[in-house]
C-alpha cells in the first residue's frame, strides 16, 4: 500500500495542485510515429474510432427542438431503459428506477464524486495500484489523500471513498463476484462509500465480469454505486453519456447536489442514452469489431517478443517487453505506433504500456504489419 499524494498536495488559496496531464508528455513520440512513412497508427488513448449507430443519431435528432431546460434525473424512459438493460445485459436485479442518475459522460462524475460526497482533507480514497488517472485527480480536487491499493489489499481506516475498476482500465484484469464482495464488506465495515467504475463491462473476452450490484457479489447494497459509460459500448464518447446507479440514498444525494450544481445532460443526449439502453444489437456490433481487432493485434505483439497480461477484458492490451516503459514507447513509436507508458497510472507500471483496440481494422492491420518487420 502506498501514499500517492496528501492532503497538503491538495488545497490552498489557488485551489487544488493536479499533476500534468499525461498525454501532454507524449508530444515527442506522436511526432515520430506520425513521420512513419505509412502514418501514425494511435493506440495511446481509448476513443471510439466507429460510426455511432444510426439509430442513436436519430433519436438525437428527434428531441432537438426542446428548448426548456432537462431533468436532472433525467426522464422516466432513461431510468427505466437503464434498470431494463442491466438485467438484460449483466443479470442486476433489484433496482428501482428512482436510483439512476444520468451523467454528463462518466469521466465528470469520477472526477466530482469525492467532492459530491463530502470528501475531507484528511480522508483517504483508495485506488487501485494502476489505476485511471482521474480517480487520484478526484481526490485531489477534495483535498483527500490517495492511497493505491495492491490487488487483493483491503482499503485502510480513514477511508472515506473506495474505488473499483473491472474491467481494469489498464490492465484488463477482472475481479470476481467473491474478490468484489470482500472490498465492498470491508469497505462497508469502515463506513466508505464503494464506486465501481464498469464502463468495460460489456467487452469481457477470456472471462464474463461481474457488476459489483450483481447478486453474486452480495445483498447489501448499502454505500455502493456503479459507474456507467456508453462511450465504449455504444460509441458515444462524444455524446457524453453516462449515468450512476446503485444504493438510492447516496443516488438521492447526488442528485439534489447535481440539481443546485447545474450538472444536467442535455435532453437530446438523454434520448440517445435511452435509445441506446434499449437497443443490444447494436452493442454486440461494436464488441465483435473489438474482438476482431484483438485477435490482429494481440498475436501480432507476442510475436514481437511482447508479453501481455491480464488482459482479460476490456479495451487495452497491458504489453511487456521487459523494460523500461518509456523504452518501449520509444521503440513503437520508431515503427510508427503511439502507446501510453504504464506509469501515466501508477508507478507499478514502470515496465509495461497499454495499447488500445480504438483504431480502424486498417490501422490494426497496419500496426500488425510494422510489428512482424
Amino acid at each position: 500500500m502506498s501514499s500517492a499524494t496528501g492532503p497538503d498536495a491538495a488545497s490552498g488559496p489557488r485551489g487544488p495542485q493536479l499533476p500534468d496531464f499525461p498525454w501532454d508528455s507524449l508530444a515527442r513520440h506522436s511526432a515520430a510515429a506520425k513521420a512513419h512513412p505509412d502514418g501514425i497508427v494511435d493506440l495511446s488513448v481509448g476513443t471510439p474510432v466507429d460510426p455511432v449507430p444510426e439509430n442513436l443519431q436519430r433519436a438525437l435528432a428527434e428531441v432537438a427542438d426542446k428548448p426548456g431546460y432537462p431533468a436532472t434525473h433525467g426522464t422516466p424512459e432513461l431510468r427505466e431503459a437503464a434498470i431494463a438493460s442491466l438485467q438484460r445485459r449483466y443479470g442486476i436485479s433489484g433496482l428501482e428506477p428512482d436510483a439512476v442518475l444520468p451523467t454528463i459522460g462518466s469521466k465528470e462524475l469520477v472526477a466530482w464524486l469525492p467532492t459530491l460526497l463530502g470528501v475531507r482533507p484528511g480522508d483517504v480514497v483508495a485506488i487501485p495500484e494502476l489505476a485511471y488517472p482521474t480517480y487520484e485527480v478526484g481526490a485531489r480536487i477534495a483535498g483527500a489523500e490517495v492511497v493505491r491499493l495492491a490487488p487483493g489489499e483491503l482499503p485502510p481506516a480513514g477511508t472515506a471513498l473506495l474505488w473499483l475498476n473491472s474491467p481494469s482500465n489498464p490492465t484488463g484484469r477482472v475481479l470476481d463476484a467473491q474478490q468484489l464482495g470482500e472490498s465492498v464488506r470491508a469497505a462497508q465495515e469502515l463506513g466508505a462509500v464503494v464506486a465501481s467504475d464498469e464502463c468495460y463491462l460489456a467487452l469481457g473476452w477470456d472471462t464474463e465480469p461481474v457488476s459489483v450490484l450483481h447478486p453474486s457479489v452480495g445483498a447489501d447494497r448499502r454505500g455502493v454505486l456503479a459507474v456507467h459509460s456508453l462511450s465504449k459500448s455504444s460509441n458515444l464518447a462524444g455524446y457524453r453519456a453516462g449515468f450512476v446507479t446503485g444504493d438510492p440514498d447516496l443516488v438521492r444525494r447526488l442528485l439534489e447536489l447535481r440539481k443546485h450544481a447545474g450538472m444536467i445532460v442535455p435532453r437530446p443526449v438523454q434520448e440517445a442514452i435511452t435509445a441506446a439502453l434499449s437497443d443490444d444489437l447494436h452493442v454486440s456490433e461494436q464488441r465483435e469489431r473489438y474482438a476482431a481487432r484483438r485477435a490482429v493485434l494481440r498475436p501480432a505483439l507476442e510475436a514481437a517478443g511482447f508479453r501481455i497480461e491480464h488482459s482479460q477484458a476490456g479495451l487495452y492490451l497491458w504489453a511487456t517487453r521487459g523494460e523500461d516503459a518509456w523504452q518501449t514507447v520509444d521503440w513503437l513509436a520508431q515503427r510508427g505506433i503511439l502507446a501510453a507508458p504504464g506509469t501515466f497510472y501508477g508507478p507499478a507500471g514502470d515496465r509495461h504500456v497499454r495499447i488500445a483496440l480504438t483504431a480502424t481494422d486498417e490501422r490494426i492491420a497496419a500496426a500488425a504489419k510494422r510489428l512482424a518487420e
